[in-house]
């Protein structure tokens, strides 16, 4: 780990590894979905851990004979991260799984973060810095799993206090340990930009940087400014069909390529095997291809009967991933 920038060997659920070792990559994941307070409070009537747990374990499983070998989860506090529930997939799978630090909202924090931190009624350190920089340098409560990403997020509503302060602490953490910053942005109102312009402004080299959900828009120029600044444009939601439609998502991946921006472009799903917000009945029904195997089923033939090259796929699904969070 280093503050340069640059993180060598990448963490695992189940040991660290070399960016050469990391293979084909699907860089934004999620295993579970939850919400802890509402789980208590308000079971989802779909939730059954033992039974989720062996879905995971079969899909990724069933993932890996397909060639994935890396999964980087995107699961992070505010979406109800949980590392022991994950681990007992990890530790019984031949796809290495990739935890997150972080913290997920577009909007508010949990009022804890307007009391609590410098100048604050509990004044004291940031404790979001905390929580970034120790579970990328411990591990994540209390135990050996470190987080090899960092993951913000904005939307419609642009980049507001409580955002702002999550992107603040998100920075100082990858200034001092060198791990990459992902986001979920909101496409339609061009919010990768703004996302770049407040990054870049507290210090982080944009091409450290993931814009998550850039393959929702079709506007060409804007994906060409956010590549033209320097991120990696994460083609990301395949297969989610009421944000957007794959043949839309492949149309515009294609142009970015003909445009010459095969090196700044990475591709995923935004998947789960469980999320209580759109639970598994709801994707049967509404969005059946929303899974981890749809990029290696569909989507990547389908580049190839559209003259994508091998060198080129490989690019976008090894190589690029790869660079992204090692940052070599």
């Amino acid at each position: 780990m280093t503050g340069d920038g640059v993180r060598h060997p990448v963490p695992t659920f189940t040991g660290d590894v070399d960016g050469t070792e990391l293979g084909m990559t699907l860089i934004h994941e999620h295993v579970f979905v939850g919400d802890p307070e509402l789980d208590l409070s308000l079971p989802h009537p779909e939730w059954d851990e033992d039974a989720a747990i062996e879905r995971a374990v079969a899909g990724f499983t069933r993932l890996h004979e397909l060639g994935v070998d890396t999964v980087v989860d995107l699961t992070v506090p505010g979406l109800g991260r949980n590392v022991e529930r994950v681990r007992r997939v990890a530790e019984r799978v031949p796809v290495r799984l990739v935890a997150s630090t972080g913290y997920y909202t577009s909007d508010v924090l949990p009022h804890f973060f307007h009391l609590n931190g410098p100048g604050l009624l509990v004044d004291g350190p940031d404790p979001l810095v905390a929580l970034f920089i120790d579970d990328i340098s411990r591990g994540i409560a209390g135990t050996s799993i470190r987080a090899g990403m960092i993951k913000v997020a904005s939307d419609a509503g642009g980049i507001t206090p409580d955002v702002e302060h999550v992107f603040t602490a998100a920075s100082i953490a990858h200034l001092e340990t060198g791990v990459p910053i992902t986001t979920h942005s909101h496409a339609p109102s061009r919010g990768g930009i703004e996302q770049q312009r407040m990054l870049s402004q507290l210090g982080v080299p944009l091409d450290r940087v993931v814009i998550g959900h850039s393959g929702d828009s079709t506007d060409i120029d804007y994906l060409r400014e956010l590549a033209d600044n320097g991120s990696f444009l994460g083609f990301d939601r395949f297969g989610m069909a009421h944000t957007g439609t794959d043949s839309d998502r492949i149309r515009m991946l294609l142009s970015m390529l003909e445009l010459g921006y095969e090196h700044q472009l990475v591709l995923s799903h935004d998947a789960a095997f469980f999320s209580r917000i759109t639970p598994p009945s709801w994707r049967a029904e509404h969005a059946p291809n929303w899974q981890m195997e749809h990029l290696s089923r569909h989507v990547l033939p389908e580049l190839r009967r559209s003259g994508v090259d091998d060198d080129t796929r490989r690019l976008l699904t090894v190589e690029n991933p790869r660079r992204a969070l090692t940052g070599r």
